[in-house]
């Protein structure tokens, strides 16, 4: 197979990304944005996990949405339509993802809905909401399969035409990391490690094999228990391996001590991963020794974009006590492309919802097209995003700074 390239590098993003500290946020039950329109109300639902260790993300996934549905209200921008929103904690759980999509799906009032955050979550999630007609539209999930089908890297094929994504997947993540670490860092051997879930070893496959494909050599592989937080025996092997960096396929809770505790067995070298470690709470868990470790995540600093300016300044005067984190800019733009297709098939229907409103609003997003928060937002035959634009970070003086920007094109 040909060798894949990257193409249109930003190198050196500005400065890198602000934190933002707002306060004040609504209970996860409430239905609760901003009222007024009169007329017909409009639920959007939220599914994420809200509570234990990756809420610092979940939490910004709900706060954007609840923003979107205000915005959308102040405006009177679906005329007759009041949205609103139901927040469900799936605590990064498969099975509590599936009840909620459940529940959600009893609500009649609900025409579309926001999340999950993990891709696991969102495979027990899809039939349910398929059977339903109820649109969903994820903004973290990457996992390739769930649109393009469990033989996506020989035959692609849609499975549930309900389901949709703002954020690109993990066919175009693993190898856009790939070539920074092999192309641009120099860095030729590789100890890759998962946490076996559906996005950790989903991501650290595509990642492997397109590091393969450069001339770099995986020196080791490890497989990691995500209950736990001991990882010395794992430390020991990236030590004793020669590798010159560690990629991990998973989220932040494992991956924080990970690398701290690779530093501590003497294996001085980066942990790089995903858009799962891009969060604050990295930097916590992995104490000093994180300075030099590296994560790729969807799109570029939502800080940087000249389109994202009203959303950053609406969530600080919205007064969330969380930050919108890593997805918040993606979660924004899926609420509003559910909104956008509500829009339609209201403007359709002489003003009024149909009887069958959510096959109608399922069956619209796939031709809703927009200029989002996070740039410009519609999506291709499968349901992804055909925004493909990602980002390298850098740990630099206990923050993420941005390091380079760019789109993958393989073959």
């Amino acid at each position: 197979m040909r060798q894949r390239s990257l193409i249109a590098i930003t190198a050196a993003l500005a400065a890198g990304a602000l934190t933002l500290t707002a306060c004040g946020s609504r209970d996860s039950s409430d239905k609760g944005s901003d009222s007024g329109n009169g007329g017909t109300t409009v639920v959007i639902g939220v599914d994420a996990p809200l509570t234990g260790d990756l809420s610092a993300l979940g939490l910004g996934i709900k706060n954007s949405v609840d923003l979107a549905a205000k915005q959308a209200n102040k405006k009177n921008y679906v005329k007759g339509v009041t949205f609103k929103i139901q927040a469900l904690d799936d605590q990064a759980q498969p099975s509590s993802g599936q009840q909620n999509a459940t529940k959600l799906v009893g609500d009649k009032q609900v025409l579309g809905v926001v999340g999950p955050l993990n891709s696991s979550v969102a495979e027990s999630m899809q039939k349910v909401f398929d059977d339903a007609n109820l649109v969903e539209v994820s903004p973290a999930n990457t996992n390739p399969a769930l649109t393009q089908g469990t033989d996506w890297q020989k035959t692609k094929a849609r499975t549930y035409k309900s389901y949709f994504r703002t954020a690109t997947t993990d066919a175009i993540q693993g190898p856009f990391a790939a070539q920074y670490v092999y192309n641009k860092a120099k860095h030729t051997k590789v100890f890759v490690i998962d946490d076996k879930k559906t996005y950790g070893a989903g991501l650290a496959a595509t990642f492997s094999d397109e590091f393969k494909k450069l001339g770099g050599k995986v020196v080791g592989t490890e497989h990691i228990n995500p209950d736990t937080k001991d990882f010395s025996a794992v430390a020991t092997k990236v030590k004793n391996s020669g590798a010159q960096v560690v990629y991990y396929g998973g989220e932040y809770p494992q991956a924080g001590p990970l690398s701290k505790q690779i530093k501590a067995a003497g294996a001085k070298i980066p942990l790089v991963g995903g858009d799962g470690i891009y969060a604050d709470d990295f930097i916590k868990l992995a104490g000093s020794s994180a300075t030099g470790d590296l994560a790729t995540s969807v799109g570029a600093p939502v800080e940087t974009l000249p389109s994202a300016k009203e959303f950053v300044a609406n969530y600080k005067a919205a007064g969330y006590k969380e930050e919108y984190a890593a997805y918040g800019g993606y979660s924004y733009d899926s609420a509003w492309s559910i909104i956008e297709a509500v829009k339609k098939v209201v403007d359709d229907n002489d003003g009024k919802l149909p009887s069958d409103a959510r096959a109608k609003v399922t069956a619209a997003m796939q031709n809703v097209s927009f200029d989002g928060v996070t740039g410009k937002v519609s999506f291709d035959e499968y349901g992804d995003a055909t925004n493909k634009q990602l980002t390298v970070y850098s740990v630099e003086d206990g923050a993420w700074k941005a390091v380079e920007s760019g789109t993958y094109s393989g073959s």
